[in-house]
């Protein structure tokens, strides 16, 4: 667990990374070939779309790759959200709610990518398998959810205390409905299940995915013939097939490439996403609130938005940020422990290379901190090889990029599954009274202005205790080619490739 280099200055990293462009472009050669027009109809042939992180767990919904089936509208839920993050119709067109139990009605002539019919037995399958997978999917933490039909296009939903968000929770892509064929004992195969506009037909494993449109789609046939997906973890790969035109989409373009592409290229979105240094309050260290109180007074979030991403992102007031603009202006003055003296104190920030900035911050961050007295280790890999050390407390400290709406479009979720003393993603180990009451408050509120109030509250009780120290928010950064149309934007990362995308 050796330091990283100093951090290389915004002109260098340019200068590096057109030369790595130029071999990485080589590299990509023929990545997507054969994505030529194959409709034979010429109404806008294949999508070639570049991602960043490969599947973790074979593409399972029950995991964070359901997000990659929702990107590429292959797996839907009963609801979607709006731009406002307002439950809409999906695979249910209404519901209704009486004390604990929401009835929803699922839409007719639905069909599966294996050509079966979508009925209520379909629905209570795979929402029962959800509800009772080990680990839950998170936006079920702290939720008992029993799913039963009550008639052939009906389900009724039932949760052991009421939840105004329940409908928010089913629009999660870890709540995707799939067809029977998917299950297999424990494990769920999305391959040809789903009822998207476009059908999974090829996972090949951590390389490629495969995807042709399903003509029979509900909600009309898509102007794309397929996409071909290739997973390019280096950002400067992703950035330069965009360049050589091997690409259409581009997934999270890297701060550093951004400068280097055709503005016309490249879209930015501010995003419910913060990047955010966790502080162990179970172990090590940061077992001291006042040690905990002396890392957060030693940050300078300015020198990591100036120098890291190059002013593509917002200096954090909180850990809700400015793509829920509500949030600070109902945020009041949070009261925190007074600073003590590190005197030498030895920590070890982990953070991963998936996403091509935060080695840079944790650089800076190390520096930062070795400044104000502590002696600072960092530890550096792959997320798929560090996620388990870090759940599991191994680290003084974590810097992690995180969605902060996460499935359900409420923030109440995320404060939940990243705060709460049975939190599944805790990775600061907190188990707080105060910050347990207020979560619980918030999650149980109606939704509304009240209920805004209440997530403000829950986030002030987090940030006091020092657990967490929030250091900026994110934007989006996609690519998308001269010819593509129509790709969507989306601050939520739920939504890449739909039914009106395609290639001139």
């Amino acid at each position: 667990m050796s330091p990283l280099p100093t951090s290389p200055s915004p002109l260098r990293r340019r200068i590096l990374a057109l030369t790595a462009a130029a071999t990485v472009s080589a590299l990509l050669s023929g990545c997507f070939a054969g994505s030529e027009d194959v409709s034979g109809e010429g109404d806008g042939g294949r999508v070639r779309v570049a991602m960043m992180q490969p599947p973790r767990s074979g593409l399972s919904p029950l995991s964070d790759d359901a997000f990659k089936l929702s990107r590429w509208s292959t797996a839907e839920t009963l609801v979607r959200l709006d731009r406002d993050g307002d439950a809409r119709p999906s695979l249910a067109t209404e519901w209704r709610q009486q004390g604990r139990t929401w009835t929803f009605t699922l839409r007719e002539g639905v069909t599966f990518h294996d050509g079966s019919p979508l009925t209520a037995a379909d629905v209570v399958r795979s929402l029962s398998t959800a509800a009772t997978a080990s680990p839950k999917p998170r936006i079920l933490d702290g939720v008992d959810l029993t799913v039963r039909a009550s008639g052939p296009h009906e389900v009724t939903v039932t949760t052991a205390t009421p939840d105004p968000l329940v409908p928010h929770r089913l629009s999660s892509p870890q709540l995707s409905v799939l067809a029977a064929k998917a299950y297999r004992g424990r494990t769920v195969d999305p391959v040809g299940a789903g009822t998207g506009p476009f059908v999974l037909v090829r996972a090949e494993g951590t390389a490629s995915a495969t995807l042709d449109r399903y003509d029979r789609y509900w909600g009309g046939r898509a102007k794309a013939a397929g996409i071909d997906v290739r997973y390019v973890p280096d950002g400067t790969a992703r950035a330069a097939a965009l360049r050589s035109g091997e690409a259409d989409i581009v997934e999270a373009v890297p701060v550093s490439q951004a400068g280097l592409l055709d503005p016309k290229l490249v879209t930015e979105v501010p995003m419910p996403r913060t990047n955010t240094l966790y502080l162990n309050t179970e172990r090590g260290a940061f077992r001291d609130p006042a040690l905990r109180a002396a890392a957060r007074e030693a940050v300078d979030t300015r020198s990591l938005v100036s120098g890291v991403y190059e002013g593509r992102a917002d200096r954090a007031g909180g850990l809700l940020g400015p793509a829920l603009p509500w949030a600070a202006k109902l945020r009041t003055p949070v009261r925190h422990t007074a600073a003590a003296d590190p005197k030498g104190a030895r920590i070890t920030i982990g953070t991963f290379t998936d996403r091509a900035e935060l080695p840079e911050v944790a650089q800076l961050l190390q520096q930062q901190l070795r400044k104000a007295g502590f002696q600072v280790e960092l530890d550096v890999r792959e997320y798929a090889h560090i996620e388990a050390d870090a759940l599991a407390g191994k680290f003084d400290a974590f810097v992690l990029s995180r969605a902060t709406v996460l499935d359900s479009g409420d923030p109440a979720a995320y404060l939940y599954s990243d705060f709460a003393g049975d939190g599944s993603f805790n990775l600061s180990q907190l188990s707080d009274p105060a910050v347990d009451s207020a979560l619980t408050t918030a999650s149980a509120t109606a939704t509304g202005e009240a209920r805004r109030k209440a997530v403000v509250a829950a986030e002030a009780a987090v940030l006091a205790t020092d657990a967490a120290v929030p250091l900026l928010h994110e934007r989006v950064i996609q690519g998308d080619g001269a010819n593509i149309v129509d790709a969507a934007h989306d601050p939520r990362e739920r939504e890449l490739v739909t039914v009106d995308t395609f290639v001139r």
